[in-house]
């Protein structure tokens, strides 16, 4: 959305009354602990230990601890392109805008297409877990009510917060997210003084796990750690933002990476002896809790899952209304969602749109006989294929940009052939080979699935392609907001650089 200027007759000649600016976003406001808990809280890792643990161990056995790391490591790589343009520029556009800046306005616009879909669905699969882990609290105290009501509450919580206050929201995700992590990690090491905090040479010599299912196992990984850069969508809130935001990027990935690795090597040491199996265990952390007698860390867990899970959607819905927000101030979507509050000073249109859309969706697959547990693993599934597009658009996007503004190095080459040669091996994994046993191809379900988002990002091009037909100026004023924002931080920089000399 761009303000337009009035033209006023006076007499024979014309006057050109400047229009009003449209309202801001709130800036210089979120610390960096704060803006580090956006991206941790869009990768939630709490759950992953405590939802897919099983599923990555039934493919990657002693070799899970090693997934994860590779899998953080490589995440680490796409991180180093990411940076490339937020240690340089910031807006609430998120990756959307770094795209347009690389690879033009199309493929932009299409990244940001699928980076929406990426955090919306996001949303909806974790406001499912919500529901899920909120009935099973409040059934243990004999509480029952329908899950609709908790998608409602989760939606609307969401929302309310989102709307009123960034600030708030980054406080709430910073301590329930702290909460759950605490919880999770004790239950770790008590798991391993159980154990007399011994060495499992099973899992550190990787005793019968094989490379491929290794490398199987880092395709659900990079699905546990999808998120990690919606940081970047505070671009005009954040303190310091061109420091703040390249460091949570990386430092969400390690913090989360660690967490996950150590949680993997106890749980996974933790089933030794018990004749479970681990792979067929859906809820592990909550087994190994009842096993050593401590139920009442088990229901703590579930607490800090629960306030995870709600962090994670309140996060959504931040990262969605912004990259929303921008794209509507560039012609792409109503003016009206390009409106900031004029107290709050938050994108409360687009987050409105934004908790809606979260709600009515799984609402609508129950409504229809879907069951949240199947709702929340379809939409794991379809936020996968916006996130791993938006990765590999990103680490192409790295080197063309750099070169465009004469910093291309050989570093930067070689973090985008690794970074986007990378997230070709979860790309490979979800569509499969045919003939492999190591990659098989896509099951009818996920066919399915991949059917829906392939239809959406096709929606997505003909809408462009429309606007672009309605609005002829709409791509170079894209293009001329863009620049304005990375002109504004240079100058900041020149003038930061005169005052220190």
């Amino acid at each position: 959305m761009t303000a337009q200027n009035k033209i006023i007759d006076v007499g024979d000649s014309k006057l050109v009354q400047p229009a009003t600016a449209p309202r801001e976003l709130r800036s210089n406001c979120l610390s960096y602990t704060e803006v580090l808990a956006q991206s941790v809280s869009v990768i939630a890792p709490s759950t992953v230990p405590a939802a897919i643990l099983g599923l990555i161990y039934a493919t990657a056995g002693n070799g899970t601890w090693l997934s994860f790391l590779m899998g953080m490591t490589g995440l680490v790589l796409v991180s180093f392109n990411i940076n490339q343009f937020a240690r340089r520029s910031a807006s609430p556009g998120s990756l959307y805008t770094y795209i347009v800046k690389g690879l033009g306005p199309t493929a932009g616009v299409l990244g940001g297409w699928a980076l929406l879909f990426a955090y919306m669905v996001t949303g909806m699969s974790t406001l499912c877990g919500f529901g899920i882990i909120g009935s099973l609290l409040l059934g243990q105290i004999g509480i029952h009510t329908h899950i609709l009501v908790l998608f409602a509450i989760g939606a609307l919580g969401a929302c309310y917060i989102a709307f009123r206050d960034i600030q708030l929201s980054a406080k709430m995700m910073l301590v329930f997210e702290g909460v759950s992590l605490l919880a999770i990690l004790m239950l770790g090491i008590l798991i391993w003084m159980n154990k007399g905090f011994a060495l499992d040479t099973k899992q550190l010599t990787l005793e019968g796990a094989t490379p491929g299912g290794v490398l199987a196992g880092i395709v659900l990984v990079v699905f546990g750690f999808s998120g990690f850069e919606s940081s970047t969508s505070l671009g005009d809130e954040a303190k310091d933002p061109l420091r703040a935001i390249p460091r949570s990027v990386i430092q969400s990935v390690v913090i989360s990476g660690l967490v996950f690795i150590f949680m993997t090597y106890v749980v996974v040491m933790g089933f030794e002896g018990t004749g479970a199996d681990l792979g067929k265990t859906e809820a592990p952390i909550d087994f190994l809790a009842n096993l050593m007698g401590f139920k009442f860390l088990g229901v703590l867990i579930n607490i800090g899952i629960l306030l995870s899970f709600f962090s994670c959607t309140l996060a959504a819905v931040n990262s969605t209304a912004r990259v929303v927000f921008s794209m509507a101030r560039h012609g792409l979507f109503s003016d009206a969602l390009g409106e900031a509050h004029e107290k709050n000073e938050t994108p409360y249109i687009a987050v409105f749109l934004s908790a809606l859309i979260t709600f009515l969706v799984p609402t609508g697959l129950y409504l229809v006989g879907v069951s949240a547990f199947e709702s929340q693993g379809y939409f794991g599934t379809l936020c996968s294929f916006g996130f791993l597009l938006v990765y590999m658009l990103i680490s192409i996007a790295a080197p063309v940009y750099l070169s465009s503004i004469g910093k291309l190095s050989v570093s930067a080459i070689l973090f985008s052939l690794l970074g986007g040669g990378f997230m070709l091996l979860p790309f490979v994994g979800t569509v499969g080979i045919p003939g492999s046993d190591l990659f098989p191809p896509m099951e009818f379900a996920n066919k399915i699935l991949f059917g829906v988002f392939l239809t959406y990002m096709a929606i997505g091009l003909a809408w462009l392609l429309l606007q672009r037909n309605r609005h002829p100026d709409m791509i170079p004023e894209m293009r001329s907001s863009i620049e304005s924002v990375d002109l504004k931080f240079a100058n900041a920089s020149s003038i930061s650089k005169t005052v220190i000399h």
